[in-house]
């Protein structure tokens, strides 16, 4: 998405960044739901905190089986949780 030309404070976006940034946003939305820190919610699922915080920070690209797990964690919290554990 190209920036605005009429808008001195637009930027462009390419398609890469919007989807990291979409993949950011349902990570730290899944977490923020269960009312988690990062620290426990990486715990409780076991992803690395570092991992976790650049996904939801976009520094890095959530892998499409990261994606997946988010869901299934929206649905089933407990069960995974127990499931990991």
């Amino acid at each position: 998405m190209p920036a605005d030309p009429a808008d001195a404070d637009d930027f462009g976006v390419t398609a890469e960044a919007l989807d990291r940034a979409q993949r950011a946003r349902l990570i730290r939305r899944t977490r923020t739901q269960l009312g988690l820190s990062q620290s426990e919610f990486a715990r409780r699922f076991r992803v690395p905190v570092g991992t976790l915080r650049d996904w939801e920070q976009a520094r890095a690209t959530a892998p499409a089986f990261a994606v997946a797990y988010m869901r299934v964690i929206q649905q089933f919290p407990e069960i995974v949780a127990k499931a990991v554990a």
